[in-house]
Formats: C-alpha cells, sequence, structure tokens
C-alpha cells in the first residue's frame, strides 16, 4: 500500500476522539487505509454487513479492538448505537472510524447525533508527495488520483473515469437525494467542464439549463458533498478598487475533468486552449489537499479585481496571508514576479508564490519562484 499523507492526522485524532469520520470521494483509498490499521470492518451498504453488526454490536462494543464502518450514511441506524455507546464511557477514545463518500449525507447524520463526539478528516485522492516515481506529476496532472485511474496503470484512463461519472449520475447522486434526472446532471457536469477555473455564475448556467439559478445552485451543493467540485471563494478587502465577488469553480480531480473533455493524452491537453485552467486548478487541488492531510488550519481564496489584479490563491493562516499566482510555464519572467509582488501588497499577503515548471526553485523566503514540489514543501512549514 502506498503510505498516505493522512494517516498520521488520523491516528492523532483517534488518539484524541472516541470517534473519527474519514470522508472523500469514492474511489479514493479510504477503505484500503482503514483496513491497514487493522480493527473489525463493516460495509454497511451490505444489507448481510449490517445485520452482521446488529448481532455482534455488544462485542464490538466491549472489545478493544477499532470498529470501521464503510459508508456509514448509507445506515442512519447506526449513529444512534454510536452515540449511546460513545456516551457511555466518553474518556475513552479511538473506538470507531466511520468512512463515508457523500458530505451533506454523513454530516446531517453527525450534526444530529454525534456532535462533539467525532473528528472530521478528508482523505483525498492521491497527492504528489505520496508518489515518488519518476514522472508522477505529469501523470498525475493528466490522469488525476484516483488508484484505479490510471496513475498507477495508464491503460485504465480514460475508461475509468468515463464509468466513474456515468455511475455518480445514473446511480450514486440519484440515491444520495440529488433530484435532477441523469440526463439534466449530464449536461450540467459537460457545462462545469467548459467552465473550470472561471467564475460561477448561476444564473448563466441555469438559463442554459432552463432552470432557476436557485436550482443550479443547489445541484451544485450536491457536486460539491460528492467531492466533485470545489468552489473557492473570493477573498474580500478594503482597498480602492472594485472586486470580484462570485466563486470560481474548478473540478477537484484532473482527470474526471480531462477523460470528460476526451482528453487521453499529455500531447492532446497541451494543445488545448484551457490547458492553463487546468494546471491552475491542479496546483490549487493538491496544495489544499496536503494541507487538510497534515491538519493545518486554514482558509482558501482567490482575489481578482476588477482591472484584472489577480491571485489564483490566497491562504489564510489566521496571523498571515500567504498569496501564489500558478503559471504553465517552464520560465517564468521578471515581469510575472512583479505583478504578483504588486497585487500581493494589496492584500498585506506576507508571503508570495509564483508557482510554475520551472526545474529551479528561487527567492528570499518572502518572494518564492518555484515548482509545485517545491511549493508544497513550503506548505508543511506554515507560520506558527
Amino acid at each position: 500500500m502506498i503510505p498516505r499523507l493522512v494517516l498520521q492526522l488520523v491516528l492523532n485524532r483517534l488518539r484524541a476522539y472516541p470517534a473519527v469520520a474519514l470522508t472523500g470521494p469514492r474511489q479514493c483509498g479510504k477503505t484500503t487505509l482503514a483496513r491497514a490499521m487493522g480493527g473489525v470492518y463493516f460495509d454497511l451498504e451490505q444489507p448481510s454487513e449490517r445485520l452482521r453488526l446488529d448481532l455482534e454490536w455488544d462485542r464490538c462494543v466491549s472489545g478493544q479492538s477499532l470498529v470501521i464502518l464503510d459508508e456509514a450514511q448509507s445506515w442512519p441506524e447506526a449513529f444512534v448505537h454510536l452515540r449511546g455507546a460513545i456516551d457511555q464511557n466518553r474518556g475513552r477514545s479511538g473506538r470507531f472510524l466511520l468512512l463515508g463518500s457523500v458530505s451533506p449525507a454523513l454530516m446531517r447524520q453527525v450534526s444530529e447525533s454525534l456532535a462533539g463526539r467525532l473528528s472530521l478528516v478528508e482523505l483525498t485522492p492521491f497527492l504528489l508527495p505520496e508518489l515518488e516515481a519518476a514522472g508522477s506529476l505529469e501523470q498525475l496532472w493528466l490522469y488525476g488520483g484516483f488508484p484505479e485511474g490510471g496513475v498507477l496503470d495508464a491503460g485504465r484512463f480514460p475508461a475509468w473515469q468515463l464509468d466513474y461519472l456515468t455511475l455518480l449520475t445514473q446511480r450514486d447522486l440519484p440515491s444520495w437525494g440529488l433530484p435532477a434526472k441523469p440526463q439534466t446532471t449530464d449536461r450540467l457536469l459537460r457545462m462545469l467542464a467548459a467552465l473550470h477555473g472561471q467564475p460561477w455564475n448561476a444564473s448563466q448556467v441555469g438559463q442554459s439549463l432552463g432552470l432557476s439559478y436557485h436550482t443550479v445552485n443547489d445541484y451544485l451543493d450536491y457536486l460539491e458533498g460528492a467531492f466533485l467540485i470545489r468552489r473557492l471563494p473570493a477573498f474580500q478587502v478594503n482597498i480602492r478598487k472594485r472586486l470580484v465577488k462570485s466563486p470560481k469553480m474548478y473540478w477537484r480531480d484532473t482527470g474526471l475533468l480531462h477523460a470528460w473533455l476526451n482528453v487521453n493524452s499529455r500531447s492532446a491537453l497541451l494543445a488545448q486552449p484551457w490547458v492553463g485552467a487546468s494546471w491552475e486548478g491542479f496546483v490549487i487541488e493538491q496544495a489544499l489537499g496536503q494541507l487538510r492531510a497534515l491538519g493545518t488550519p486554514f482558509n482558501a481564496f482567490y482575489f481578482r479585481t476588477s482591472d484584472r489584479h489577480e491571485l489564483d490563491l490566497v491562504l489564510d493562516f489566521g496571523q498571515e496571508l500567504w498569496a501564489a499566482e500558478v503559471k504553465l510555464t517552464a520560465s517564468p519572467s521578471p515581469e510575472d514576479m512583479t505583478r504578483l509582488n504588486k497585487t500581493a501588497a494589496m492584500i498585506d499577503a506576507r508571503r508570495c508564490f509564483l508557482v510554475s515548471q520551472t526545474r529551479e526553485s528561487s527567492g528570499n523566503g518572502r518572494r518564492v519562484s518555484c515548482n509545485l514540489s517545491d511549493f508544497l514543501a513550503q506548505l508543511r512549514n506554515p507560520p506558527a
């Protein structure tokens, strides 16, 4: 098994809480990670496993083994049992590990039954630091990070991604509560692929689909909850410029994006007019995924003024801001850094990063031109 960055965070949280919920998209490796930790495993999507848990509940609760409940949101009755077992012995930690693929359904059960009793941890598909092989960056960008989607076996891409999205639209999303017909969801996903990396305009999308902007936003909530889409909010600051306030919309996994847009090779990707937006979203997702895996507290934004001064990523660590601009080039220019410095100064960012595909990173600590690997290394040491 490839070691996952989030493992240490899960172990730390299990030492501090009676229960931990490990969330993330389907097929990102939650079950593999959990079963490698040992314990007693139950797949609650299977009726036979629900019966087994019901029959063995008293023994599991009184035992010392970690109890792993996969797809926990599939069986709401489990949360009632969990609350009772935890409340009987609130001082005992590390008892339950819940795995869930649907954030809204899981969060509803957690808020109703396990508030204050459970810690949440998110597992993403593979991150760059988890893959050490040569060429990992190019493969990860093209194929995405799902373990079975091509990053470990190139022959699986793009068929795996297309099957994955078809299953989500036709079975999983409707069963999770999305009221749209599969054909509507398919059309919405194709529109979102064309809008990757752009400010979100629900009214415009709704007009194309014949839906209200309220309905489109509701549908997007489901897609975010299924870990398909990220809406990155705009950073607001009091300056003498008009600011863009709409969030930017990104596909979280570039492999799904590329497969949906019929891009199946690196050469085909580099020929696309939107390749820069793909690279931008990939860098942002790698950065945010690593920060969450390490348990670093932060808030993420983008920043854009009406006269096109922009920061692709603003990281708010509480005591200071870091700003990043992403460029798809191996030779960033001095003008790129000058513009980044000027824009970062508008929000009083303490550190700024120009992230590109350069081989050599350079800078003085506060102003850095670097590649993605070095940017991720910088994020391992956020402000204390």
